[in-house]
């Protein structure tokens, strides 16, 4: 549908921009005649009031906007003025031009002036012209140049004009109604990703749980205490991982940066970031991995929400564990620049590739991986992130390489009276 739309509205552009140049072609054809016959009428007239019968050369058009007539013998300005005034009033050229007097005997521009059609006649005022035509014949000549044609051309256009508008119109409308079609259809995409995802997470808990209770419902499970426990164990387990798996989905859908229940006090972010590592070091420790810290900040308290700024922490070094195939290196850093804490969070992980840079904080995104799922989850924990700074009048900014690691830096308002 797109593919044929675009070749039918290209064909309506080309077409239109042919009949528009064919229309300007005519209507300059039609100007340059007009301009000629008025120029002639004015050296016809010029001629009998010398009574000069001789034959004249026709008026030549040397450029686009220049043309010439002879006029056998030296011109008073002030009539030629005159006339071309009249003249042109009669053939509806009401368009400003200049006009110069030539004596090429002495090869040189006895006048130059300009005409103003909203302006009353005086005497004419010699003045400095665009005109700077010289020839190589004898006689004399006068030239009139018209700065502005093509506005006089343009200006007797009106129906191609408001054609051509209204064709930049539905090509307009058009790409817009594309945009959204495809905007739609990712959105589409992106919300089965995370519905297959969701039935995925919250179906595995709820299988294990049912297994789990069959077998505590057999006979004999009483007269097995350790089993027993194991397996009441499992279901206390997996109950929790559906838990937090119900409440992290929820918590998303009724964050509002601008309606969230936050409870903002002074929260000191070295102290908070000591915290998130300590808890993360276990996890990071299975995986035969590391977490080092450099707190290098003097001003690290920041208002804010400590559970959600506690959260965001725990976030970004759970996904610099999950994300890294081999052993994890995490170095968590602060500085200060001006008036800003910058909390950074460095991973040797798989990295994210540039076209993903900007979706990745999107809600329920997750980074294209084919049949492949070795991560799962919702897509929502970055958006959670990119939520929660932008409450607290921050930013986030990521720099990543696919292969070569990320680095997720938060930008927050430090308190300078620390």
């Amino acid at each position: 549908m797109i593919i044929l739309a675009v070749i039918s509205l290209s064909g309506i552009v080309v077409t239109q921009i042919y009949w528009v140049r064919q229309a300007y072609t005519l209507q300059e054809k039609e100007v340059n005649d007009r301009i000629v016959i008025a120029m002639s009428t004015v050296v016809q007239r010029i001629l009998e009031m010398n009574q000069d019968s001789s034959f004249v050369e026709p008026v030549e058009q040397v450029s686009a906007n220049f043309y010439t007539a002879n006029i056998n013998d030296t011109l008073h300005p002030y009539l030629l003025e005159a006339l071309l005034r009249d003249e042109f009033t009669s053939s509806n050229l009401l368009n400003d031009f200049e006009y110069g007097i030539y004596d090429c005997f002495n090869d040189s521009i006895v006048f130059g002036g300009k005409v103003v059609f909203d302006q009353e006649q005086g005497k004419p005022q010699g003045t400095a012209t665009n005109i700077q035509k010289k020839f190589e014949k004898d006689g004399h000549y006068f030239g009139i140049y018209f700065p502005a044609k093509s506005s006089m051309i343009l200006g007797k256009m009106d129906f191609w004009i408001f054609s051509s508008l209204l064709i930049v119109l539905v090509v307009v409308f058009f790409a817009y109604a594309i945009f959204i079609i495809l905007k739609q259809k990712r959105l589409s995409e992106v919300k089965t990703d995370f519905i297959n995802n969701m039935t995925h997470e919250l179906k595995t808990p709820i299988s294990t749980i049912g297994i789990s209770s069959e077998v505590l419902m057999g006979e004999g499970i009483a007269l097995q205490p350790d089993r027993l426990k194991h397996y009441a164990q499992i279901i206390r387990s997996e109950n929790l991982r559906l838990k937090n798996q119900v409440e992290k989905v929820l918590s998303i859908a009724t964050l509002s940066p601008g309606k969230g229940d936050w409870k903002k006090e002074w929260v000191d972010m070295h102290q908070v970031i000591s915290q998130a590592v300590a808890s993360s070091e276990i996890l990071a420790q299975g995986l035969a991995g590391e977490i080092k810290t450099q707190l290098s900040a003097s001003a690290h308290q920041v208002y804010g929400d400590p559970v959600h700024l506690t959260n965001i922490l725990y976030n970004l070094l759970d996904n610099a564990l999950k994300y890294c195939e081999t052993e994890a290196q995490i170095l968590v850093s602060t500085e200060n620049i001006k008036d800003k804490l910058y909390i950074s969070i460095q991973d040797n992980g798989i990295g994210i590739a540039r076209k993903h840079h900007r979706s990745v904080f999107d809600r329920f995104f997750r980074v294209p991986t084919g049949d492949v799922h070795n991560v799962k989850g919702f897509g929502l924990g970055l958006y959670y992130v990119t939520s929660v700074v932008e409450a607290h009048g921050g930013k986030i900014e990521l720099q990543s390489e696919l292969g070569k690691g990320s680095t997720f830096t938060l930008i927050l308002q430090a308190n300078q009276n620390e």
